[in-house]
């Protein structure tokens, strides 16, 4: 059985910036959950430093993919780049 895993993507975003780096999240929420295979959750998570993007997947490997997927790399890093500090924090956990 399949272990459920979660991708975490911290973004360095400046504080004017952050109206902006929601509306790409909220752009590409449903394309998300409607189009990339295992996807079962997208939030935003806004904190005084940064921002995370946290999605749950059926499994890690269905959230590696993701990370190679055309939705993930010409349409959210592509909306996301100008508004970026510094590289994004990718991680992948799963949970027991």
């Amino acid at each position: 059985m399949a272990q459920t895993a979660y991708l975490q993507i911290t973004l360095k975003v400046d504080g004017k910036d952050r109206p902006a780096a929601g509306a790409v999240y909220q752009q590409f929420k449903q394309p998300f959950l409607a189009t990339v295979p295992g996807a079962q959750a997208k939030e935003l998570l806004v904190r005084d430093d940064d921002v995370q993007v946290l999605h749950r997947f059926a499994s890690r490997k269905q959230a590696e993919a993701y990370l190679s997927s055309d939705l993930f790399n010409k349409d959210v890093v592509v909306g996301l780049k100008p508004l970026l500090k510094a590289a994004p924090d990718i991680r992948v956990y799963t949970a027991n």
